[in-house]
This record gives structure tokens, C-alpha cells and sequence, in this order.
């Protein structure tokens, strides 16, 4: 017998990157600049939170979310370092390498404030013209410690 009621349904892509970070403030070896091979899961459905499908059979291509999202991150991540707007000591020391990538975030680069980061700003300036909302970005530190950010 089928289930009664609506359906909903979603993908996931996953977008791979390197960068370096710091965590201002942190008690241990994360003070330090070092860096991680992240991973970033990216769901996303219907904006009618439905399953509205396009002619193809699609919420949508999966290599629309790859294109734009990690374009977006390959442009001002991977590869470069995340610090905190509050991380002066760190801003100044990456100036001073050249060649050099680091982008400002608002605030402390973990996991978590990377992932809200992704949901609140960056989906909806790469991703707002699509008929899709983002419903969730969990952002991968590690293999095995990860963060996320749900709508």
C-alpha cells in the first residue's frame, strides 16, 4: 500500500576543497594556521518544498549546483586561507605572502560558521535564480567531524 500524503523530495551534491584556516580564541592546535581537505554536502529541493520536477525528471542538474557553488568556493576558498574579521594578528601575517588567497569571514572559521556561512550568503547569491531552495550544507573538517547548517 503506499504511503498517503505529500511527497517531498531532495538531492545532495558533494563539492570537494583545501584551505587553510585558524580558530581565534581556540584553547589547542587549532590556534594555529593549518588545513583541511573539506568536504561540503549541499541538499536542496523544491522551492515549493514539493516534488516539483522539471521536463527532464529533476529538482535540478546536479552539475548546476557544482558549477556555481563550488565555482563561488574555488574562487574564494580552495586553497586559500579563512580567517575571522576579528583575526588581525592572522590578516596581517597572511598579507605578507605573496602570492596569497584569504578571505574574511565575519566570524571564527569553524565548521559551523562555515556551513551558515554557505547557507545564508553564498547559496542564495549563486543558487536564488533557480526554482531550488538549499535546505541543508553540512560542511566536512575531517573524515569523521563535520558541521551543519539547516534552513
Amino acid at each position: 500500500m503506499p504511503a498517503s500524503g505529500p511527497m517531498q523530495l531532495s538531492i545532495m551534491r558533494q563539492l570537494s576543497f583545501c584551505a587553510g584556516h585558524r580558530l581565534l580564541g581556540h584553547e589547542g592546535k587549532c590556534a594555529f594556521f593549518h588545513g583541511h581537505n573539506y568536504k561540503v554536502d549541499v541538499e536542496v529541493a523544491s522551492r515549493d518544498g514539493g516534488a516539483v520536477l522539471d521536463e527532464v525528471g529533476r529538482i535540478v542538474d546536479f552539475a548546476v549546483i557544482k558549477r556555481r557553488l563550488l565555482g563561488w568556493i574555488d574562487e574564494h576558498w580552495d586553497h586559500g586561507f579563512i580567517v575571522s574579521a576579528a583575526d588581525t594578528n592572522g590578516i596581517s601575517a597572511l598579507a605578507l605572502v605573496e602570492p596569497s588567497k584569504t578571505f574574511v569571514l565575519p566570524y571564527n572559521p569553524t565548521a559551523e560558521n562555515m556551513a551558515r556561512y554557505l547557507l545564508e550568503v553564498v547559496a542564495p547569491t549563486v543558487l536564488g535564480d533557480l526554482p531550488i531552495q538549499v535546505q541543508r550544507i553540512v560542511v566536512w573538517e575531517t573524515d569523521t567531524s563535520c558541521a551543519t547548517a539547516t534552513r
